[in-house]
C-alpha cells in the first residue's frame, strides 16, 4: 500500500541498507519503546508441550545472539528511527532491509526468487495481490500470539501463512470549497454538478487505481463497465499513478480539479503539513466510496531464520511498531491497544462499511477487470 504522504526512501533494485542499533547510534528512539521492552519479553512464555517450539516469541527463543533477518517491502516503507533498533535491543537480531519497487513488484520479485528468497519476512503485500502470493506458496505459516489483538475480519488467511499489520481505505477525496454541493456516494460522481471534476489512477499502474476500480466492481457488479462509461462521459481525468493526481491534476497540488482518489487518512495529512498551518482540513472523505486495503506480512519459504523471522513478525504487532505507524505511513495500526494521533481521531473520516472484494475473486479477474477498464475509459 503506497503511501502518499512520507518521506521515500528510494533504493535501487537490490540495494540493502543495513538497520542496526551498534556503532553508539543517536537516532531517537520511537514511539512506546520503553513501554513495550516489558511487553515484549513477557507477553509470551514459552508454550506449553502441546504446542510446537516455534510459536513462542520470547526474545530468548531466537537462538543465536546478533544474526541477522532481512525483510523485504516496497519502497514506500518507513519507521521512526529507534523502531527496528527496539528489535534489536531486544532480540539480539539485526534488520537488514530490502525495498523493491512497489507492492507489485515486491509481490512479483518474491515468486521469481522463491527459490532462494532475497529475505526472510516479506512486508507489504495487500489484500489485492494477496492471493497471488499464496498461490505462488512463498509463506512459511506462522500464528503469531500476538493476533489475539487482530480484529478477525482482518485476518484474511486462515492459515495464518500472512499476518496483517495494517490497513487503510482508499476513497474518492474533495476540496470543500471548491463544489457546488457535498458529494454524497459513488453515483453522485457521475452527475453533471461534478462533470470535469474527478481525476483517477490507471489501475494497470497504481495499486490506488486498482483499488478505486474494485471499488467500483464492489460496488456496482455488473453494472461497473456502464459506471465507467458515465465517469468517462462526465470527463473523468486519468494520470498513471498517486503523485500525478494529488499533486498534479487536484486542487492541492496546484491543479484545477476538486475530486480525486486518495486516502481517507488524506484530510489529516494535509493538517499536519499545512502552510500555513491549520486546524481544519480542506479536504473530505466520501466515505461510500472507500476500499479496504490491509497489508501483511509474512516468512519467506527457505529462511535460514525461521526464529527470528517469528520474532520480527511478533515485533510488527506491538505497541513499539504499531504507535510508529499512523505518521510514517498514514495507514492505520491493526492492534485493539495501539494509540491514534489526535489528526486521526479528528480529520480521519472512518467509511463503516469499507468495500472489498476476496483475494481470490480478485486474482481470477484482475486482468480482465483492467483490459476491459482501458476499452472503456481509455479508447
Amino acid at each position: 500500500m503506497k503511501s502518499p504522504f512520507t518521506l521515500r526512501l528510494i533504493v535501487a533494485l537490490g540495494a540493502v541498507v543495513l538497520i542496526a542499533a551498534a556503532c553508539g547510534s543517536d537516532t531517537g528512539t520511537a514511539t512506546g519503546d520503553t513501554d513495550f521492552d516489558d511487553d515484549f519479553v513477557t507477553a509470551s512464555p514459552a508454550p506449553p508441550e502441546t504446542e510446537s517450539p516455534s510459536a513462542a516469541s520470547n526474545a530468548e527463543d531466537v537462538p543465536v545472539e546478533g544474526t541477522t533477518v532481512t525483510l523485504l517491502s516496497h519502497d514506500s516503507f518507513t519507521l521512526s528511527d529507534g523502531t527496528l533498533e527496539t528489535f534489536t535491543e531486544l532480540t539480539g537480531v539485526r534488520v537488514e532491509l530490502l525495498e523493491v519497487g512497489d507492492a507489485g513488484t515486491l509481490v512479483a520479485e518474491a515468486i521469481l526468487t522463491k527459490d532462494t528468497p532475497l529475505g526472510d519476512v516479506m512486508f507489504g503485500i495487500d489484500n489485492t495481490f494477496l492471493q497471488r502470493g499464496l498461490d505462488a506458496g512463498i509463506f512459511v505459516p506462522y500464528e503469531s500470539p500476538r493476533l489475539v489483538d487482530v480484529a478477525a475480519d482482518l485476518q484474511l488467511d486462515p492459515s495464518h501463512r500472512v499476518t496483517p499489520v495494517d490497513y487503510g481505505d482508499v476513497c474518492v477525496n474533495y476540496w470543500k470549497d471548491a463544489l457546488p454541493r457535498e458529494p454524497v456516494g459513488l453515483a453522485d460522481l457521475t452527475h453533471a454538478d461534478f462533470a470535469d471534476e474527478l481525476v483517477v489512477q490507471h489501475p494497470e499502474t497504481s495499486s490506488v487505481g486498482l483499488a478505486f476500480l474494485l471499488a467500483t466492481i464492489a460496488a456496482f457488479g455488473d453494472g461497473w463497465e456502464q459506471y465507467w462509461a458515465d465517469l468517462r462521459a462526465n470527463g473523468v481525468a486519468v494520470t498513471a499513478g498517486w503523485e500525478d493526481a494529488y499533486y498534479g491534476e487536484f486542487i492541492a497540488g496546484g491543479g484545477e480539479r476538486s475530486m480525486v482518489v486518495s486516502y481517507a487518512s488524506s484530510p489529516p495529512a494535509e493538517v499536519i503539513y499545512a502552510d500555513p498551518p491549520t486546524d481544519v482540513a480542506p479536504t473530505g472523505v466520501i466515505t461510500d466510496s472507500c476500499y479496504r486495503q490491509i497489508e501483511f506480512a509474512g516468512i519467506l519459504s527457505g529462511t535460514d531464520n525461521e526464529a527470528g523471522a517469528q520474532a520480527l513478525i511478533d515485533f510488527m504487532l506491538s505497541e513499539t511498531w504499531q504507535n510508529d505507524v499512523p505518521l510514517n505511513m498514514f495507514v492505520y495500526p491493526v492492534i485493539s491497544s495501539a494509540a491514534l494521533p489526535p489528526e486521526f481521531v479528528e480529520h480521519t473520516a472512518v467509511p463503516a462499511a469499507p468495500l472489498m472484494l476476496d483475494p481470490a475473486e480478485i486474482e481470477a479477474n484482475r486482468d480482465a477487470w483492467t483490459e476491459r477498464w482501458v476499452e472503456i475509459v481509455l479508447r
